[in-house]
C-alpha cells in the first residue's frame, strides 16, 4: 500500500529578522520535491501554504517577543492543519519558513501520541524564553515553547501544554547554545549530541544511540530538521549559519538510518532562505535529504 504524505507549506519569516525565508516552501517545491517523492511510490497531496499575517509594527518590545501575535496566529492554523492530516491517516511533511513553525507542527502532532519524541536536527537548541533570549526572535524559542515554557499564547496552542517531555527530546548537531539554553539543558536532562560527539563517535554511533534511546520511551517521533544543522558549505541558504556543522553525507546517513528504524511519524524541514542561497542549493539539499528519509536508495 502506498504511504500517503500531505505537504504543508508555512511561508513564515516573522520568527526572526532576516527576510527571504518565507520563500522557503516555494524553493523546496521548485527543487522538485513532489516528483522525487512520487518516484518512491509515495502518494503525495500538496495542501498549499498556511496564511501568515503581517508583522507587528511596534512588535512586543516590552516582553521581548517579536511579532508575537502573527507568529501565534500562524501556528494555531498550522496546528489545526497538522491535526487534520493525522486524522486522515496521512504523514504530515511541513516546509518552512523559519523554525518558529515547529510550535504549531508539534502542537498538531503531539495530541496523537502519549509520548511523542522529537529529533531536533539543528545547530541551535531553540530553548530560549523571553527572559533568556538575546534577540527576542521566536524561532529561537520553539523547543522551549513545546516544553511548556514561554508566553501563554504560544504554549497553549492546541489547547494543552506541555506538548513534549524533556526526556523525549534528542538534539543533534548543536554548536551554538546561549547561556540560558545550556542551563535549561542541564536542568531538564535533555539529550544533546553536539558536533563534539558527532566528530568523536561518528554519525553511525550517534544515530544508533538516538534511535535506541527514543524507541525505548516514545510511541512516535517528530523530526524537526533545520538546514543550518548542516555545515554552511553544504547548506549556505540559511539565516543563522554556524561553521563546523554536519556534512551532507553524514546527514544522508542520518536520514537513511531513520528510514530503516521506521521511527519517524511526522517531519518538517525549515530555514531554507533562497535570498541567501546559491542557485537553490539549500532547497535541493533539503529535497535530497527527504528522499533518503523516505527510502530512496542508490541500488
Amino acid at each position: 500500500m502506498k504511504k500517503s504524505i500531505a505537504i504543508i507549506g508555512v511561508p513564515m519569516d516573522l520568527g526572526q529578522m532576516r527576510r527571504g525565508v518565507d520563500m522557503g516552501p516555494s524553493a523546496i517545491r521548485y527543487a522538485g520535491v513532489v516528483e522525487r517523492l512520487e518516484n518512491l511510490n509515495l502518494e503525495i497531496e500538496d495542501l498549499g501554504d498556511i496564511e501568515i499575517g503581517s508583522a507587528d509594527r511596534n512588535a512586543n518590545s516590552e516582553n521581548n517577543l517579536k511579532n508575537l501575535k502573527a507568529v501565534a496566529d500562524a501556528n494555531v492554523l498550522l496546528a489545526s492543519k497538522v491535526d487534520g492530516v493525522f486524522r486522515e491517516g496521512k504523514f504530515p511533511l511541513i516546509f518552512g519558513g523559519d523554525h518558529s513553525i515547529a510550535i504549531g507542527s508539534i502542537a498538531g502532532v503531539a495530541k496523537h501520541f502519549n509520548n511523542l519524541g522529537v529529533i531536533w536536527y539543528d545547530a541551535h537548541g531553540d530553548l530560549n524564553t523571553a527572559e533568556t533570549s538575546p534577540s527576542g526572535n521566536i524561532h529561537g524559542m520553539s523547543l522551549a515553547v513545546s516544553l511548556g515554557l514561554g508566553d501563554q499564547s504560544l504554549t497553549s496552542i492546541g489547547g494543552y501544554a506541555p506538548k513534549i517531555k524533556p526526556e523525549n527530546i534528542v538534539i543533534i548537531g548543536a554548536r551554538s547554545l546561549d547561556e540560558g539554553e545550556r542551563k535549561l539543558i542541564k536542568e531538564k536532562g535533555i539529550k544533546v549530541y553536539t558536533m563534539h560527539e558527532i566528530d568523536r563517535l561518528g554519525m553511525t554511533a550517534v544515530m544508533d544511540e538516538a534511535i535506541h534511546y527514543l524507541k525505548e520511551r516514545t510511541d512516535g517521533v517528530h523530526l524537526s530538521l533545520d538546514l543550518d544543522g548542516l555545515d554552511p558549505h553544504d547548506a549556505p541558504g540559511v539565516g543563522t549559519p554556524v561553521n563546523g556543522g554536519i556534512s551532507y553525507r553524514e546527514s544522508h546517513l542520518a536520514m537513511e538510518m531513520l528510514e530503516e528504524s521506521k521511527l519517524i511519524t511526522s517531519a518538517e524541514f525549515v530555514e531554507v532562505n533562497p535570498i541567501l542561497d546559491e542557485r537553490n542549493k539549500t532547497a535541493e539539499v533539503a529535497v535530497a535529504l527527504m528522499g533518503s528519509l523516505f527510502g530512496e536508495k542508490l541500488l
